[in-house]
Parts: C-alpha cells; sequence; structure tokens
C-alpha cells in the first residue's frame, strides 16, 4: 500500500471558491475522452439550481490532457458553471481524488471517471440524497433496478468480481464499491481523506470504510452504465497491487 506523506494545511491560493457540488474528475493521458465528458457535465450543470463547479485534476498526463479543456474555459458554459483544471504530481487515481477533495470548499463534492460511463444526470438523485443527510451516495451497477447497457469483456468482469469478494470483507453491505461515481458531505470528505494513503484504484475502499468507520451511512443508487472503451486499467500491471491495497485495508480495520 502507497502511503502518502502528511500534509500541511494548503495555501489559501490553492484553494478554490465554494460552491454548493464540486464533480472532481481525474485524468490521466485522457484528451479523447475527456472533452465530451466535460461538455456534458457543463451542459447539465448549467440547467442545475446548484451552485458548481467542475474540476479536472490531471494525473502527469502526457498526451496535452489539459490542453483539450482550453475551448470550455472560455465558453459560456465554462463560465457559468465554472471549470478548473490543477495537476497532481503523485501518480495513481486515488492520490489524484484526494487532491481535488483537499483543496475543495464546497458543501458537496465527489468524483466522477473521465470516460461518463455513469450518465451526470444520476447527480439529480444523488444531491436529493446527500441533502437527505446521508454519509455517501455511490453509483452501482449491482443494486437491484441497475442495467448494464455495455457490459465489460470476461476478463474485466471475472477480475471484477474477484475484486469485489475481496472489498466484501471489508464492506460487507456495499454491492459495488468501484463504480466510479462517488459524492459526499463537503466536510466530512474532507476530514476522512486526511486518513486515506492508498493511491491506485483500491481507493475508493478505503474512503468508504473511513465513511463507515465515522458512524455515517452509504447509499447505493443503481444507475444505468455503459462500459466505455480506452480505460487506463492495467490488470497486470493494478490488478495485483489493487488486489493487495485490498487485503491491507481489511487487516487495518
Amino acid at each position: 500500500m502507497t502511503t502518502a506523506p502528511a500534509h500541511a494545511p494548503l495555501p489559501r491560493s490553492l484553494t478554490r471558491p465554494p460552491v454548493e457540488l464540486e464533480l472532481i474528475i481525474p485524468a490521466f493521458n485522457e484528451r479523447e475522452r475527456l472533452p465530451g465528458t466535460v461538455a456534458a457535465a457543463l451542459r447539465f450543470l448549467a440547467r442545475r439550481p446548484w451552485s458548481s463547479a467542475v474540476v479536472v485534476v490531471d494525473n502527469n498526463s502526457v498526451d496535452g490532457t489539459p490542453d483539450c479543456l482550453d475551448r470550455f474555459a472560455a465558453s459560456a458554459l465554462g463560465r457559468a458553471v465554472g471549470l478548473h483544471v490543477i495537476g497532481c504530481g503523485d501518480r495513481g487515481k486515488g492520490a489524484a481524488v484526494r487532491r481535488g477533495i483537499e483543496t475543495s470548499a464546497a458543501t458537496y463534492l465527489g468524483f466522477a471517471d473521465a470516460d461518463n460511463a455513469t450518465p451526470v444526470e444520476t447527480l439529480d438523485r444523488v444531491m436529493e440524497l446527500l441533502r437527505r443527510g446521508h454519509g455517501a451516495v455511490i453509483a452501482s451497477r449491482h443494486a437491484p433496478g441497475a442495467h448494464l447497457a455495455v457490459e465489460q469483456g470476461a476478463l474485466r468482469r471475472g477480475g471484477g468480481a474477484l475484486f469485489r469478494g475481496l472489498a466484501h470483507l471489508t464492506l460487507p453491505e456495499i454491492a459495488d464499491t468501484q463504480c466510479g461515481f462517488k459524492f459526499f458531505p463537503g466536510p466530512l470528505a474532507r476530514e476522512i481523506v486526511r486518513d486515506c494513503h492508498i493511491d491506485g484504484f483500491a481507493f475508493d475502499v478505503e474512503l468508504l470504510a473511513h465513511v463507515v468507520k465515522a458512524g455515517r451511512d452509504v447509499v447505493e443508487v443503481p444507475v444505468d452504465w455503459t462500459d466505455q472503451a480506452g480505460s487506463t486499467f492495467s490488470a497486470r500491471r493494478d490488478g495485483l497491487r489493487s488486489m493487495a491495497d485490498l487485503l491491507r485495508i481489511s487487516l487495518a480495520r
């Protein structure tokens, strides 16, 4: 398990203006998929009554990912909603999400994948539940009522089943810890992220485990989910590391 160093409080210059909702999108070499996701998010949020912002956390991309967002920053939608692009020097999706949470002053916040596999419209239900006081509201591909419009390949499905089995050692009541669409009350997220250290793909489990440890509940929202090509997850590079991280999380309880 990769342990992140302890951080001093962030300078005020590194934080963003407070809004009601921040959508954090971690991105590593996402020049092709990210523009469509950001466009959909900005269009959706511009029609909602909440003050909001989209925050892209570039995770050391080498394909010009930040450059593909220039046209949005100057657009009417980008100005209306708020689009921020920040960097994260530590590698890994978990590190990028932590960076987004640590620098946020939003009332509610969460993260979504750059591939837009979970419809951004799910946020209507998410915000309703967060305002009722739930500790975490997460999209689920395995909760009753969920629908897989396009499934993953057989190898990814098999690996996912093994991952879920190990995740259940820590979070037995949660059907799907890995759908990349999770939202929290801002103060709770900023508090618990201080004790989160996993940089890789098992960081979701660590984050949710801290929500439960804090005595808060996790609500799963069934979604229509579509597998998208171009994932940066590598079964060979990331799979074993993720499994090892899950076992460490379970042993640390």
